[in-house]
């Protein structure tokens, strides 16, 4: 019996290193730490939390949808400063404008549902606003939640960073920038205000991981709003009140709007989508840009 105990306590122990030692492999082949911010100098929680069939199993797959743009959104590419080009969904305001929204994907990439929801943003800033939704993928785009786990959690840090800081400077330095994303796009679009530094004028996060380091919230120079879903097992209540308290003592302002609902509630191709919550999200959302961008 002490032979077969001693045995199985080996073997669990090596599988726990094991773990550990694929974790800490996929962090380091996934970045750079000589090319980021600091931001991204390693793959962020969320990115390794979509690998897990736990966090995939929080996102069904999205109903196949076709949007067409009716304000003349158009694909772009942009100047990046690591040689490859980054692409984005443009909608230029109706008149020249330095206001600038950028919109953050999904784990799914920037799909059509990402498209018409930067539209809707676009119309609800009533036109006066360029609207930037950002390809963080790169061209990727799933309809698995196998394949948006992989794009996810193997997605290079320098390269996000690169693509954000690209789409900042296709806004210039004399723009106001706002941000807006969700999932995954919602911790992006958090990470992208901290990068803007003095132009970010406004932040808007739906259900993604907050970064959570003080000195790093300390540089923020918009406050925040955090839109969540009280049953998220992904981003649990937990992780936002912590959040809640990191900004405090950030000396940061923060609004949080907790929802009776689950990951991905906002999301029109969810089958759990909650219209009610999502309605009452976006309207929250809209009056906060409109403020900090008209």
């Amino acid at each position: 019996m002490k032979k077969l105990f001693l045995s199985a306590l080996l073997l669990g122990a090596s599988a726990n290193l094991f773990a550990q030692s694929c974790c800490e492999d996929a962090a380091a082949a996934c970045h750079d730490t000589k090319k980021t911010s600091g931001l991204f100098e390693r793959p962020d929680e969320m990115q390794l939390m979509a690998s897990t069939k736990e966090f995939q199993a929080l996102h069904v797959e999205p109903l196949p949808f076709t949007f067409e743009s009716k304000a003349g959104g158009e694909m772009i590419q942009l100047d990046a400063a690591d040689g490859q080009k980054a692409g984005a969904f443009l909608i230029k305001a109706k008149s020249k404008s330095d206001k600038y929204l950028l919109v953050f994907q999904e784990w799914w990439g920037l799909n059509d549902y990402v498209k018409q929801e930067a539209e809707k943003y676009y119309n609800a800033l009533n036109g006066k606003v360029n609207v930037l939704a950002l390809d963080m993928y790169d061209g990727n785009v799933a309809t698995k939640s196998e394949d948006a786990g992989k794009y996810m959690s193997q997605a290079k840090p320098e390269r996000l960073e690169t693509i954000i800081k690209a789409g900042i400077g296709y806004a210039g330095p004399k723009a106001k920038i706002a941000t807006v994303g969700w999932c995954f796009g919602g911790m992006l679009s958090l990470k992208s205000a901290l990068l803007e530094g003095s132009q970010a004028v406004g932040c808007v996060m739906y259900y993604g991981r907050p970064e959570q380091d003080v000195e790093k919230l300390k540089s923020l120079h918009t406050d925040v709003l955090g839109i969540f879903g009280s049953q998220d097992k992904g981003i649990p209540p937990s992780t936002v009140q912590e959040f809640e308290k990191n900004m405090a003592a950030a000396g940061k302002k923060v609004t949080i709007k907790m929802y009776d609902a689950v990951h991905a509630f906002a999301n029109p191709s969810n089958p759990k989508y909650d219209e009610a919550a999502s309605a009452d999200a976006f309207a929250h959302a809209s009056e906060y840009l409109r403020k900090k961008l008209l």
